[in-house]
């Protein structure tokens, strides 16, 4: 080996490793930059002949795009159960655990507890004062409750307009770094740069919303919806959030663009195609997909729940049971009286049919024309028939002709109908036999003789609660209207005298609204959590609570558990990912240590060929 090619291979060696303690220095520099990928040099051995010699070859990043891309769909999928956990347990908080103070049930149970003591002493002030005290306490939880749900919800329509500004930033800035990766005249440093701003960028966005990454040859990447719509691909689309205002419990999700109530994603492509991406079910996981679940679906079941507690709670105060008038005959049957009942008050219909099977026919007068026909069974399994009986004349006429004709064509297998006035003739037919009748009909006076009474009322209109239909439905966000009777608070006597001349000390109403505390039941008119099967509250109004509290802790619980395990799961692959793709800093410094021997063996190789070439040069002078 001539003088000339040794030093020619030390100035490789050193052109090498002064290259490789770059990458080095880059490495360790950047140890704790999130989303740094090493780097590594690759040395390649060039032969010539009897000779070879090292020189520095390309800079490689980092990558596994299998394990990237268990990556990317655990972060939304964590993002998704983090942001509905975090929610999730802000509900629990409002709602407190079951038996503490200012609890729904235990705000029920000091209800009961008060309208017992009543019972033993109704011509005491003090106890009657309590229990107008414990009716304020529980009306007061329940629009506490409702306050805390709808603020929730406003707050997660804040939440995804703030996200807009990230989204359209990130995609933004995901098109500045694909304009350059698409140069193959950009050096290699720079590139792989770029390649960590890019995943960067894309974890960002996949956080917010779930998303397909597709990744290009020369390392541009293309984002979609799951459900396909691109987010960008040479442009980016534009996301707009639409918000609708203040959010109210009659504020919900609807496909209509004219009936829905709440905020809307628009995402907007360069060719000028608008989705509407909820509409579309294109955003399902990430902070995206749960602030829009538990907008539209958690919390407004929550409000549903506690809309049907509050119901219940009015109802079992103000309902009047009043069992129809035997009619001996034949054919046998009941007469019933349909003038006192209001819109959505009901009558219930007990029969044997024709067919030898037990029925139970429940009659709810409809006002609002456009909700029938109202044939859906209940909670309970009854059939469920609407009717408009309001007749044209004065208040409390019923159109008996239309009540006894759709009634005939509806109930199958049941007995006869016909009536006069305003009373309903229910009669055996052939081997249909009536069984019972009864009508339920709301109190919305005080002392007019019945032993109901409107105790709670809609503070919309400062009206009685009769479960109307009309409209949005009287029920619907009932938790946050409903209040005491401020007659009751004025004069607590209202609680026992249920006429004019109740006599001091009658039990007769506090011992019916005792009964109906402890015996009346309901059923919940919506179902909840239809994701995992459906549930309908049912049974007496402290079960109703009690199932509140059950229902709710336990999907508290699995929201809970679900964020802790995404978040594992996601600590294993980022875990993982450090490994790959993460820097070691002892083995740096080794490989650095490694690389100085070796360029100051080049070094001094260079050196001695040095010293021999000048000794050489100095024999010829």
């Amino acid at each position: 080996m001539g003088l000339t090619v040794a030093i020619g291979n030390a100035l490789s060696g050193l052109k090498a490793s002064q290259t490789a303690l770059e990458v080095i220095s880059r490495n360790i520099s950047n140890a704790g930059t999130p989303g740094y990928h090493k780097q590594t040099l690759n040395a390649l051995e060039v032969g010539r002949g009897d000779n070879s010699y090292v020189r520095a070859g390309t800079i490689e990043r980092a990558f596994d795009s299998i394990l990237q891309n268990y990556y990317t769909k655990q972060v939304p999928e964590t993002a998704y159960s983090s942001t509905r956990a975090t929610f999730m347990d802000r509900l629990q908080t409002s709602l407190g655990k079951p038996g503490t103070a200012g609890s729904l049930d235990t705000s029920l149970g000091n209800l009961q507890k008060s309208l017992d003591a009543l019972a033993t002493s109704p011509d005491n002030y003090a106890t009657r004062a309590d229990v107008v005290t414990k009716a304020t306490d529980m009306a007061n939880t329940l629009n506490r409750l409702s306050l805390d749900v709808q603020s929730m919800r406003r707050e997660t329509e804040t939440r995804m307009a703030s996200s807009v500004d990230q989204i359209n930033s990130m995609l933004g800035s995901l098109r500045d770094v694909n304009m350059v990766l698409a140069d193959y005249g950009v050096d290699n440093n720079t590139r792989n740069s770029l390649l960590d701003q890019r995943d960067r960028i894309v974890s960002g966005v996949s956080e917010l919303m779930d998303v397909r990454v597709d990744y290009n040859p020369d390392g541009t990447v293309r984002l979609a919806t799951k459900s396909g719509t691109a987010l960008i691909d040479v442009k980016p689309s534009v996301v707009r959030f639409e918000q609708s205002g203040s959010l109210t419990p009659t504020s919900e999700f609807n496909v209509d663009d004219q009936q829905s109530g709440v905020g809307k994603f628009i995402l907007e492509t360069p060719n000028g195609t608008k989705v509407d991406l909820v509409k579309e079910g294109a955003i399902r996981t990430g902070t995206l997909g749960a602030l829009i679940e538990m907008r539209d679906v958690t919390l407004q079941d929550a409000q549903k729940q506690l809309d049907d507690v509050a119901a219940a709670l009015s109802q079992v105060f103000s309902t009047v049971q009043e069992p129809g008038a035997v009619v001996t005959g034949p054919p046998s049957g009941y007469d019933l009286d349909l003038s006192k009942l209001k819109d959505g008050d009901d009558a219930m219909i007990k029969y044997r049919g024709e067919d030898g099977v037990e029925r139970t026919a429940r009659v709810v007068r409809v006002d609002d024309e456009s909700k029938l026909p109202l044939q859906t069974p209940d909670s309970f399994g009854n059939q469920v028939v609407g009717l408009r009986m309001a007749g044209t004349g004065p208040a409390g006429t019923v159109d008996m002709n239309f009540v006894v004709s759709t009634l005939n064509s509806s109930l199958a297998y049941g007995p006869s109908f016909s009536g006069t006035g305003s009373t309903l003739s229910v009669r055996g037919n052939g081997n249909a036999t009536p069984i019972s009748a009864s009508t339920r009909w709301t109190a919305d006076e005080l002392s007019a003789g019945s032993l109901g009474m409107p105790l709670f009322i809609d503070s919309d209109g400062n009206k009685a609660f009769t479960n109307s239909l009309g409209g949005n439905g009287q029920r619907l966000g009932f938790a946050g209207r409903i209040t005491v009777n401020p007659a009751v608070i004025t004069d607590n006597k209202t609680l026992v005298n249920y006429s004019a001349t109740t006599a001091s000390g009658d039990s007769k109403r506090v011992d019916y609204l005792v009964d109906q505390f402890e015996n009346m039941r309901f059923g919940s008119n919506t179902m909840v959590g239809t994701k995992n099967g459906g549930f309908r509250l049912s049974g007496s109004l402290s079960d109703m609570a009690t199932q509140v509290m059950e229902y709710q802790g336990s999907a508290i619980q699995t929201a809970l558990a679900t964020s802790k395990t995404n978040t594992q799961t996601l600590d294993a692959i980022t875990s993982r990912m450090d490994e790959s793709y993460g820097v070691d800093i002892n083995e740096e410094v080794a490989r650095l240590m490694e690389l100085q021997n070796a360029y100051a063996a080049n070094a001094r190789v260079a050196s001695v060929v040095q010293e021999l070439l000048d000794t050489l040069m100095q024999s010829f002078t």
